[in-house]
C-alpha cells in the first residue's frame, strides 16, 4: 500500500471533519493523499471549512492531473462540488468535472463520491447512469434524474464506483475505500 495515491478534490466551505479524517486515515495506512484543485493561476490557495473556518492550503492543480497516476480519485461531501463545476464556458465541462470525466474512462481508477459530491457528476450524467449510488437525501431527484439507481445504504460500491451517504459517513466511506485499495494492490 506504501506506492498508492489518492487524490481528493477540494474547494472552499470543505466539511472539515471529513477533510481531517481523510488527512489521518489514508496516511494511517501508507497511501498519500494528494489534495487538488483549480488553482487559477495561482500557487497555492487557502480554503476555508464550513464548519468551523478552519484553514486548509492546497498547491496542487487539478487540470495538471493524470487520473491513471491515482488509485482513486475522491469527491468529498458539502460545497466542494458545486464551488469546483463552475465553468466561464457554460458550454464546456469545468476542469474538476473533466477530471472526473476522464476517471471514469480511466480503468483501474477508482472513483469515490460522497453526499452532495454527486453535483460534480451531474454535466457528465452517463458516467453514473444505470450504476447504482448513494446519496445525500437532498440529491436523490437529482441522481435519479442522471439515470442512476439509488440505494439507501451508508455506502454502496458499484464496481470502481463507491459512493458514501453524507460527510457524517466519511468513516465507513473511507474504511470501504481502504478495503478495495488493499485488495487491488494485492491483485498487482
Amino acid at each position: 500500500m506504501a506506492d498508492s495515491r489518492v487524490a481528493i478534490l477540494m474547494e472552499s466551505d470543505y466539511y472539515e471533519p471529513e477533510i481531517f479524517y481523510y488527512q489521518r486515515r489514508f496516511a494511517e495506512e501508507g497511501i498519500s493523499a494528494d489534495f487538488l484543485t483549480r488553482l487559477w493561476g495561482q500557487d497555492s490557495i487557502t480554503f476555508t471549512g464550513h464548519e468551523y473556518r478552519a484553514p486548509f492550503t492546497v498547491s496542487l492543480s487539478l487540470e495538471d492531473v493524470d487520473p491513471a497516476d491515482y488509485a482513486a480519485i475522491i469527491v468529498p461531501s458539502g460545497m466542494v462540488s458545486d464551488r469546483l463545476r463552475y465553468t466561464e464556458d457554460v458550454d464546456r465541462l469545468a476542469p474538476a468535472t473533466e477530471l472526473l470525466r476522464r476517471a471514469f474512462e480511466t480503468s483501474g481508477v477508482i472513483k469515490g463520491i460522497i453526499c452532495h459530491g454527486m453535483w460534480l457528476a451531474s454535466s457528465i450524467p452517463y458516467v453514473v447512469r444505470g450504476r447504482k449510488i448513494v446519496c445525500h437525501n437532498n440529491l436523490v431527484g437529482d441522481v435519479r434524474n442522471m439515470g442512476a439507481e439509488y440505494v439507501d445504504k451508508d455506502v454502496v460500491v458499484d464496481g470502481d464506483l463507491v459512493t458514501g451517504r453524507s460527510g457524517r459517513h466519511c468513516h465507513l466511506f473511507a474504511r470501504t475505500l481502504v478495503d478495495l485499495l488493499t485488495q487491488k494492490g494485492e491483485t498487482l
